[in-house]
Parts: C-alpha cells; structure tokens; sequence
C-alpha cells in the first residue's frame, strides 16, 4: 500500500492513496486509526492490518478526495531521526576520483552514516531553497527504508522484519559549503542540514516483493533537471544492503518506529558525478524529478530566498582531504 501526509485544513492526516483517490484514514475508520503516520507506524502489523481490510472506496465516502486535490506533505514530515549511509560504490568512487583520490579501505569494512536535520524535510512539489552562500547547489538521488519495529543489536538476517517501507529521499547538499568545512574532518554539517525531500509516498514492503533479486530489489532509478535526463541507475547495484545498514545502525543502539534510513547516492545520481560540464549547479527557477521504479516521482522546485521558498505552496499529489566524504 502507499501511505501519504495531506494538509487537511490545519492538521496534517495519514492517508492511503487508492488509484485516484486519498483515504484520510482516521476520518474514514472514525478514529480507530491515527492521524499522525507516526503513531501509526508504531502500531506496526496490527494498523496495516486494518488498512487492507478496509474499502475499496468511492468518490464521495466518508473521507475521501480525490489525489488531484489533495496537498501532500512528505510521508513523514517530522521523522524521528534521518541516518544517511554511504552505501552506493560508484558514487564513491567517482566523487573520490574527481578530488584525485582512491575509495579508502576502510568504506569496506562497515557502511558508515552521518546524521541530517530531520526537522528540515519537505515534501514532494515543496520548494527548496539553499543556503545564501552557496553556489554550487546539487541533488542526491537516494531510497530510503523506515524502520517500523524497535530493535537493538538487530542481526542482518533478522533486519526486514524492522523495515516498515520505502520512499525516495533527496539529499539536498551544498557542495562548496561541505568541501570547506569537510577539511575539518567532521561532518558534513551545513552542507547538508538545510533541506532533505521525501516522497511522493511510503510504499510498505510488501509492495515490493515482485522486484526483489536475491538480498536486493531491482528497481531504475532516475534524475532529471528541467526536464533533462542527468542521472540512471539501479537500486539492486548497491554495495550495502539496507539489512546491512540496520545491522550497524543498530549496533549498541536501539532503533525506534519511525526513524529514517537512507541509502547514500546511487552512481551517477548528482551533479558532482556527472560533472558541471553534463549541467550547472543548480539554481532558482530549476525543476528537480527523482524518480524509482515502484515508489512515485519525487519533485521539487528550487527557490531563490527564503520568502520565495515560504510563498510557494505544496502542489496536488499528482505523479578538500581524505576525509572529505561527499554522501
């Protein structure tokens, strides 16, 4: 199933999209399921549960609208926190290899992660704007898992039973501001900590069953900048899987419902890889789509002050050193 955050008047609902239609889930079950995807997600098996036993529904049952008219938010716009890994080894090597330098022999030993803001995330047709200095403004094309069960010390084997589902992630960075204060040798920090994207949807795992190749799931991945085709590649080519990130995220750590995984950059899938010659850093007006086989459209608009960014509205739901990690 796919699961949305809409604008409903001042509050923000859990919603279940059904072809053209948006089920505004607690108004539909009268109660009996949550507004906050959170806490939905936290009721784990039982609430999906009640979701697949309910419908099919109609233009005109009791909450329900239809996906044209409805403002979606990003599928959780208040997660409980956001580790971005580094999974993806052709994004390693090629950002590496652009500053002169080799994948040192330490990325293979454990996937590594940072921590971003996870009170800056927008949602899809939200528009971004970058921080004042920056010039060199990327997207990062990524897939991310949300963890739907708590679990400490969670071994490989046992790490799907803790995913919930899946959404495309855009990890927004500032590029020149990440490479200066990446010499420091900590971080990244403001380079990344102004605006991540989710959406369009949470896809449950289910969902994606049909894709799967072994430990992986063959699903295309793409970017497009106004229109323009700068990044393809393919979830199944990553190097650790989301069980192997939940394995070291949760190493002496427990891990709650409702935390966000990312994947790190799939090859190609930035500007920083496919080189300012391919296409400029981008700038205001920019239309940015990220797209993965199975889990929507991702869109964002790129705004050139922060008055501009606050003026623009959600759109409906429709389709340095060696330490210097770029992620």
């Amino acid at each position: 199933m796919k699961l949305v955050s809409l604008q409903k008047e001042k509050e923000v609902r859990t919603g279940l999209i059904q072809h053209d239609l948006v089920i505004d889930l607690y108004e539909a079950t009268d109660g009996k399921l949550p507004k906050d995807i959170l806490a939905l997600i936290g009721r784990g098996g039982e609430a999906l549960k009640t979701i697949a036993d309910l419908g099919p529904f109609s233009k005109g049952d009791k909450g329900v609208i239809l996906l044209e008219d409805a403002t979606l938010k990003a599928p959780i716009p208040r997660p409980v926190s956001i580790r971005d890994f580094y999974a993806f080894e052709e994004h390693v090597r090629t950002a590496r290899r652009k500053r002169g330098l080799d994948v040192v022999p330490e990325w293979y030993d454990v996937p590594v992660f940072y921590f971003t803001n996870h009170l800056a995330v927008k949602g899809p047709h939200e528009a971004v704007v970058g921080p004042a200095e920056c010039e060199w403004l990327d997207y990062e094309l990524e897939i991310a898992c949300v963890i739907g069960k708590e679990g400490r010390n969670i071994a490989k084997e046992d790490a799907e039973d803790h995913i919930f589902g899946y959404f495309i992630m855009n990890d927004w960075s500032a590029r020149d501001i990440q490479k200066h204060e990446m010499k420091v040798g900590l971080g990244p920090a403001k380079g990344k900590d102004f605006a991540t994207s989710f959406g369009p949807y949470l896809v449950t795992k289910d969902e994606l069953e049909t894709r799967r190749s072994g430990d992986r799931f063959d699903m295309k991945m793409t970017a497009k900048v106004n229109g323009k085709l700068l990044s393809e590649g393919n979830f199944k080519d990553i190097h650790y899987t989301f069980a192997d990130m939940i394995e070291r995220a949760s190493k002496d750590v427990t891990l709650y419902p409702g935390e966000v995984i990312g994947s790190g950059t799939v090859g190609t899938g930035c500007i920083l890889e496919v080189g300012t010659d391919t296409h400029r850093w981008l700038r205001a007006g920019d239309e940015v789509e990220l797209e993965i086989e199975g889990l929507g459209v991702l869109q964002n608009t790129v705004a050139g002050t922060r008055e501009e960014e606050n003026d623009v509205l959600p759109q409906n739901g429709g389709n340095t050193t060696q330490t210097s990690h770029h992620v």
